[in-house]
């Protein structure tokens, strides 16, 4: 993060704008194209385009193309092909300004959608000229941390109560090792050999955090997974190195909770985090519960016997995470609360105390009791309330259905901060029933676990097979009409 291996720019001539871009082929240097070439736009540079007339418009051109259909590398393949000398590929709206690189196999850069309009409509004029250049590589990129364009975000639809995603760690134009058994673009038809590629995606942030989970493991061998995740999450930035609230790198606006979770990870922080949120087994079975997770079902799961509350059944908000989510359904009036519970144990200093802070949002009431936990040699671990209150008929919920607070415990040297994310749940008609057959499904489950067969897919050939058509239809129909739902 802030640092751009191998940034080129491309200049437009004729246009007194010079585009600074993303990432290029650092390894390109020499092939860059000398002289001057006619910028020519192939929109998506597929194998379609290059057979349909487009092949001599873009040879011994720079040739434009859009993001999308097929991989980024494959379009500079099919300009090579094609005869161009260079390529320019161009970020879609649904992109944004968000730009990765690509050891492509021709001279390359990348530009945002703003920028590509503005490259396409000269190239339109039929008197443009473009020299790519590569300029080195460029350090202190600010602003930075920024949101990934291609970053998943919240809110959870299968469990809202759940704030996701948890957080975000650096998983953009990351140098990372590579494999010799295919080129770095993976094309067949790369035949280029590197010890290192430049990669992005989850599959690069999640080494950083599991990295840094093996660090604090390392560090606190007593230590749970739910603690480790505990202290990686309550002690993440939600700011930049400016010290501003970070961006999202496709639209330049202030990024949210349902954007960066709890922050940007922090591992320095995370070492010593003060208090964590531990989880033990009956935690994880009383949300399984919860969420309508039927006894035989949590057995499949846990390989050992549960049991689910038949009087006082726990709700999901309740499952003891450092993030808090709090729905409020949209058909009731006037003051609403909801109350959840947590539990922190402490891990520093043992004679302890913390002070809460709360900011909170907009319309929305958050009070924490108790405001302060005492800890000592005798008291490890305390639990306490979060009440949220919000006006049902006036509270004015954000572009992303939700408004946004905080809370932190405070002692002076550590700084524990949890998310609080208020929204308002719509419910859909049906829901009621949908739910009874939910519960009922799932009890038709628990019987065929007995019977060794624990799969959803068994559940309908379970009915049909003894002879309950109808409710093996319906089930089915359900699960079809709701497949966004997990049964």
């Amino acid at each position: 993060m802030g640092t751009t291996m191998g940034t080129i720019r491309f200049a437009v001539h004729g246009d007194p704008d010079r585009y600074r871009t993303a990432i290029g082929n650092a390894r390109s240097r020499s092939k860059i194209a000398k002289g001057l070439a006619i910028p020519v736009t192939m929109d998506l540079c597929s194998w379609n385009t290059m057979v349909s007339g487009y092949a001599k418009a873009g040879r011994g051109k720079i040739v434009i193309c859009d993001r999308g259909s097929n991989p980024r590398v494959a379009k500079g393949l099919v300009v090579k092909k094609a005869g161009g000398v260079g390529m320019t590929l161009s970020n879609g709206v649904t992109n944004g300004e968000g730009l990765e690189g690509d050891a492509h196999l021709i001279p390359a850069c990348s530009v945002g959608s703003d920028e590509g309009d503005k490259i396409k409509a000269y190239a339109a004029t039929g008197r443009a000229t473009a020299t790519i250049n590569f300029k080195g590589t460029v350090l202190g990129i600010k602003p930075a941390p920024v949101m990934a364009s291609f970053s998943g975000r919240g809110p959870n639809g299968m469990n809202p109560e759940i704030l996701k995603p948890d957080l975000i760690a650096p998983g953009v134009n990351i140098l990372a090792a590579w494999t010799d058994a295919v080129g770095p673009t993976g094309l067949e038809s790369d035949s280029r050999k590197t010890e290192f590629n430049i990669l992005s995606g989850t599959s690069m942030s999640s080494p950083h955090v599991s990295g840094a989970a093996a660090l604090l493991k390392s560090a606190h061998l007593d230590w749970s997974p739910a603690a480790i995740k505990s202290a990686i999450m309550t002690t993440a930035s939600t700011v930049n190195k400016q010290l501003e609230p970070m961006t999202d790198e496709s639209t330049g606006n202030a990024t949210t909770p349902y954007n960066f979770g709890v922050g940007h990870l922090n591992l320095d922080l995370a070492m010593d985090p003060g208090l964590v949120y531990d989880l033990r087994n009956e935690d994880y079975v009383s949300f399984l519960c919860s969420i309508r997770y039927g006894a035989k079902t949590i057995q499949v799961i846990t390989r050992s016997p549960a049991a689910c509350p038949l009087r006082r059944k726990p709700v999901p908000e309740n499952l003891n995470y450092p993030s808090i989510a709090a729905l409020f359904s949209t058909g009731k009036k006037g003051v609403l609360r909801n109350t959840l519970i947590r539990r922190v144990r402490n891990v520093g200093d043992v004679n302890s105390v913390y002070t809460v802070k709360v900011q909170a949002p907009k319309g929305v009431m958050i009070s924490v009791r108790p405001g302060k936990l005492v800890f000592s040699d005798k008291v490890r671990e305390l639990s306490y309330y979060v009440t949220v209150k919000i006006d049902g008929t006036s509270v004015v919920m954000g572009d992303s259905g939700a408004v946004f607070g905080s809370f932190s415990w405070v002692d002076g040297k550590h700084v524990i901060r949890s998310p609080i994310v208020v929204t308002q749940r719509v419910g859909w008609p049906g829901e009621n029933k949908f739910n009874l057959l939910k519960d009922y499904a799932r009890n038709v489950f628990d019987e065929m676990c007995e019977k060794d067969l624990c799969s959803w897919n068994t559940i309908v050939f379970g009915y049909a097979k003894a002879g309950r058509v109808n409710d093996a239809r319906i089930v089915f129909d359900e699960m079809v009409e709701r497949d966004n739902l997990d049964f």
